[in-house]
């Protein structure tokens, strides 16, 4: 039965991602942590699944030219390299993967907070970035989205949480002028090799449960493809807060708690 459990689940989760666009692994991960998964089996499952739902979607929005691959590459030039050493200090400072779960909980909660705000203030962020990275800040773009990939690199790889909202807040914030789909376009073609890279590395540490993850795949993979059809008949204005609330208060408790 618990095998119906985890495909309902994919399901469930797979749906609202079609829907509202907001990340799965803000949604999944606690969700597994829910069902009692330990922290470093939830993210490192969920960077693998992450990574495989997310090749399709970059797929279509390269045919579809929405993907601006020079800023991939500068985010991909902080993001891949800060995977690689987070994922070599869990190794090397831990003696094994339960040492290291309050870490990667702590940074789940960091994350989902940062995902709720981000949902919210979006279109703050949008008027914001509009007046501040197109004056005296522009010549600082680049090095700005490096670091910021450092930042998507570590979290991502402790939380499995951040390559889609946050991801998208920091391409709105750096590139105001940039068309709300290249922004996504752009942020799905990052977030496949990231979330690769950063489960391989879990992978290798014996973090990812393949049968979970086959589950999920079989619920989530048709429901995303659904969610995308549903997604203009649904009142998007009262889903995206209320998952706002919901993201906040599971972010509070496994960042305080």
């Amino acid at each position: 039965m618990d095998i119906l459990l985890y495909i309902a689940s994919g399901a469930l989760v797979g749906l609202i991602v079609g829907v509202t666009g907001i990340g799965g692994g803000a949604l999944m991960t606690p969700l597994l942590l829910m069902f009692g998964f330990p922290p470093h089996i939830a993210v490192g499952t969920d960077l693998m699944y992450a990574s495989l739902t997310k090749a399709g979607g970059a797929i279509s929005h390269h045919k579809q030219k929405h993907v601006e691959w020079s800023l991939v590459r500068l985010l991909a030039i902080g993001s891949i390299p800060a995977a690689l050493i987070t994922g070599f200090a869990l190794e090397t400072l831990f003696e094994d993967s339960e040492q290291y779960g309050a870490l990667l909980s702590s940074a789940l909660g960091i994350m989902l907070l940062i995902t709720a705000c981000v949902i919210i203030l979006r279109p703050k962020i949008q008027q914001w970035s509009a007046s501040t990275f197109n004056g005296s800040l522009s010549h600082h773009r680049n090095s700005a989205t490096i670091a910021m990939g450092v930042f998507l690199g570590v979290f991502v790889t402790l939380s499995s949480v951040g390559a889609g909202a946050i991801g998208t807040a920091i391409l709105m914030l750096l590139y105001p002028a940039l068309r709300s789909t290249n922004i996504v376009g752009t942020d799905i073609a990052h977030a496949v090799p990231l979330t690769l890279a950063a489960g391989l590395i879990h992978m290798y540490l014996g973090n990812v449960d393949f049968y979970l993850l086959g589950a999920l795949l079989v619920g989530s993979l048709p429901a995303i493809h659904l969610g995308s059809r549903l997604s203009r008949k649904v009142p998007e204005k009262m889903l995206k807060p209320l998952l706002a609330g919901i993201l906040f208060t599971i972010g509070a408790k496994y960042a305080f708690f």
